[in-house]
């Protein structure tokens, strides 16, 4: 019995560290797009919105992206997708975009805002810390529960 308490938490510790590296990545990519210096004008060829969530009592979550493509300076095409836009960007709109030389591939159209990332990416990582806390601390209690449980045993 005392092995579900134990995997459940693990599975979900792994889960959380997953999120975590995705956190930091995100973070890391867009600061580097941003110090690059590098910027061009790339025109929004495709807009949609995708839906999560809406399952029995679940709210229903829409994200929209953005297919944006733009020139580098070396002449080569890039065409790159954003999440989370502005909705006021339409297929068509031109728009400065931000890409370091390496990976123009993953460059953003979202305007530097180094503050707000450093918040945002510092507010999940606390959120999902906490989570993996609480996992960690739930494993521990439950195998000292377990141990108690068994000494008390004859």
């Amino acid at each position: 019995m005392e092995i579900f308490f134990v995997i459940i938490p693990s599975i979900m510790i792994v889960g959380l560290l997953c999120a975590m590296y995705a956190v930091v990545k995100r973070s890391r990519r867009v600061s580097r797009a941003w110090g690059s210096g590098l910027v061009a004008e790339a025109r929004c060829l495709r807009t949609y919105t995708t839906t999560s969530g809406g399952g029995g009592d679940s709210s229903v979550s829409t994200t929209l992206h953005h297919v944006y493509e733009f020139t580098t300076r070396d002449g080569r095409t890039v065409r790159f997708e954003e999440a989370g836009g502005p909705g006021t960007t339409l297929e068509g709109d031109v728009v400065t975009v931000h890409y370091a030389a390496d990976h123009p591939e993953q460059g953003t159209a979202k305007p530097p805002a180094h503050g707000r990332l450093f918040a945002e990416s510092g507010c999940l990582m606390l959120f999902l810390g906490a989570a993996l806390a609480f996992c960690v601390t739930f494993i521990v209690t439950a195998h000292l529960m377990f141990s108690a449980a068994d000494d008390l045993m004859p």
